[in-house]
């Protein structure tokens, strides 16, 4: 192959390699804005969003290279696309566990989106203690010669699981080796404890909400200001009214 041939290969597989990388880009960049829509019209209508934060990530070209090598998969652009699923991820932090599968439920009612994948974690928690809700979304890409359908993966969890799950990933970066069973065991005590948390303030928030439901079924008595002895106070507006007759 002479160099002018070598050139062309190169810049072949550079923009290959460009518009691979570039459509998960644009597939997070579609997913974010979705998400970002269904937070504001929750904090628009209902005065509350399920969604506290988002975090977006495409795989580092080491990861996925270790990756590819743990799948023994064939390092072309097609085997890598068809057979690595989470190389856009996405992550949704919520405040409660109820809404959890509100927003899974927000997002699977979306049309233009197809579930390709669902991994509950929370009812089914890895050894462990890892839990959150997983789905694989394939998301449409417009571009300007045609649509590309990528993969997504997004994950659910509250901010108790998400604390867990970040500090677990900090004490065990890069250690490779087997973890001791004790340590295992601490794991998964702490993640049942962060999901203890999480069943104790949905309960106290169902209960605050049973609270104000009851309250504003009850008729509100009107107040209205006097004045006596240079003193003020508030009497039932009824109640005035009975004296001033």
């Amino acid at each position: 192959m002479n160099p002018a041939e070598q050139l062309e290969k190169f810049k072949t597989l550079k923009y290959e390699l460009t518009r691979f990388m570039m459509i998960y880009k644009f597939a997070l960049e579609e997913m974010e804005t979705k998400i970002e829509i269904l937070k504001q019209e929750f904090q628009t209508l209902h005065d509350y969003s399920p969604i506290e934060h988002t975090k977006s990530r495409i795989k580092s070209p080491e990861s996925l290279m270790n990756k590819i090598m743990r799948k023994n998969c064939e390092p072309s652009l097609h085997s890598i696309r068809s057979t690595i699923k989470d190389i856009a991820g996405l992550r949704i932090t919520c405040s409660f566990l109820s809404d959890i599968y509100k927003v899974s439920e927000m997002l699977q009612k979306q049309d233009d989106l197809k579930i390709l994948g669902v991994k509950d974690y929370i009812r089914n928690p890895k050894p462990n203690g890892y839990q959150s809700l997983h789905l694989l979304l394939e998301v449409p890409v417009f571009l300007s010669d045609c649509t590309e359908h990528v993969c997504v993966e997004v994950q659910i969890r509250t901010i108790a699981m998400d604390f867990w799950v970040s500090l677990e990933h900090k004490i065990f970066y890069k250690y490779d080796k087997s973890i001791p069973a004790h340590l295992t065991r601490e794991l998964k005590n702490a993640a049942d404890k962060a999901y203890e948390l999480d069943l104790q303030m949905e309960r106290l928030r169902n209960e605050i909400n049973e609270i104000k439901e009851t309250q504003s079924d009850e008729p509100e008595t009107a107040l209205s200001r006097i004045i006596i002895s240079n003193k003020e106070f508030e009497l039932p507006a009824n109640f005035i009214r009975l004296l001033s007759e």
